[in-house]
């Protein structure tokens, strides 16, 4: 038999210095060629399949889904070659006889059996559950599928003849838990300050809908409010770059280009594509790279390269509903930009006049160790003067 390979995990990035294991694709004793994915692993930046280095067999997996890893920790156990195959299932087979189990259909993951204890679920209740996975095994689904529709357990023993229901405990998954660890160094490390202001968008969404079909069918993308947005966004901060900036100990870093990121979210949580060099983008260049990771984004499609160097972040809540919020800076930049939902409310007006026009509540969180509060109200001022003057298609 040829010498076993070591499988670790791999440096994923520049700053990246662990990760958390998402889910595996392969079980012990399955057959990979090469390059072929092994698992998936999560970072606070983006999800990544790590590939087989050689074709052969699976032989061991010394890390189970959540747990965290640091670059270089081993992962997995793999045996080069055909001839081994035959090897590794009889010792899978062995051990699953001596466990009291008939065959390969009760072999059970570690993923499997940590979740099914975590429901309280005993290794009796796990074979009575329907199974449709390959050679007749129990899938993550199956468990799922009959978690859902497993009834909820009332306990009749309470004080005062009260029924309490189980409660649920979620662990959180990889991403989560990288997204909690960002945002826990952020908050303690830098001093938040929030400044809010209001944007007129009338103009712009009456200019959106004129000009939205003529824009899709000449550039192939939509033509969103969120273009026109980062296009302002960008213009001020050329105005204004000490937002666009990190803090390393005493040192201010400007940075002389814009890699915007824009928050975007996913089932998993909330990950953050970067626009590079937006500040030699117009607005369909800007709508189409919007485009482009979003959809990205959305499929789990997004590479490392997708993610790295922002420089300053825009999130925008309002898709959701919600007017206002105050973000939280995405370390090691130094500020963020919130976009609320719009609303119509009555206006004041030139000449003591009033109408209903389109508003827009946005808010700036920024560090106030690199710049004060008047310098934030210039940048907003710049920001709402862009938005609401600059209503070119160009």
């Amino acid at each position: 038999m040829k010498e076993e390979i070591k499988v670790t995990l791999p440096k994923l990035g520049e700053s990246i210095v662990s990760a958390t294991i998402v889910q595996w694709f392969k079980n012990v004793g399955d057959r990979v060629e090469l390059d072929e994915p092994l698992l998936e692993v999560a970072t606070d930046k983006v999800n990544s399949e790590i590939p087989s280095p050689v074709a052969g067999v699976l032989k061991a997996i010394h890390a189970a889904p959540d747990k965290e890893l640091q670059v270089g920790d081993l992962i997995a156990t793999l045996a080069p070659g055909e001839a081994v195959a035959k090897v590794v299932k009889k010792e899978i087979e062995s051990t699953n006889q001596e466990m009291g189990e008939s065959s390969m259909q009760d072999f059970f993951s570690p993923a499997l059996l940590r979740i099914a204890r975590e429901k309280g679920i005993s290794l009796q209740e796990l074979t009575t559950i329907g199974r449709s996975g390959t050679d007749g095994r129990l899938t993550k689904r199956d468990l799922e599928k009959y978690i859902e529709e497993r009834p909820l357990v009332c306990k009749p023993s309470c004080p005062h003849g009260s029924f309490v229901q189980d409660v649920e405990r979620v662990k959180m998954s990889g991403m989560r838990k990288a997204i909690a660890d960002n945002m826990v160094r952020s908050f303690y490390e830098a001093p938040h300050a929030t400044l809010i202001d209001e944007v007129d968008v009338t103009t712009i969404l009456k200019i959106i809908q004129k000009e939205k079909e003529r824009f899709f069918q000449t550039e192939g993308v939509k033509l969103t409010i969120t273009s026109f947005i980062i296009r302002a966004f960008v213009q001020a901060l050329q105005e204004y770059p000490l937002l666009n900036s990190s803090l390393e100990q005493d040192t201010i870093v400007v940075k002389k280009f814009i890699n915007l990121g824009v928050a975007v979210s996913i089932d998993q949580g909330l990950v953050v594509p970067v626009i590079k060099n937006c500040q030699q983008m117009g607005l369909t260049a800007i709508a189409k790279s919007l485009v482009e990771l979003s959809l990205k984004a959305r499929s789990n499609k997004l590479a490392l390269s997708d993610t790295k160097e922002g420089t300053i972040t825009l999130t925008n809540f309002g898709m959701s509903g919600v007017m206002i919020g105050v973000p939280i800076i995405c370390y090691p930049e130094v500020a963020i930009l919130g976009i609320g939902a719009i609303h119509k409310k009555v206006v004041g007006l030139e000449e003591d006049s009033f109408g209903i026009r389109s508003m827009m509540h946005v808010s700036l969180t920024f560090d106030h160790r690199v710049l004060d509060g008047m310098y934030g109200c210039g940048f907003l001022a710049s920001f709402k003067k862009h938005l609401e003057d600059n209503i070119n298609i160009n």
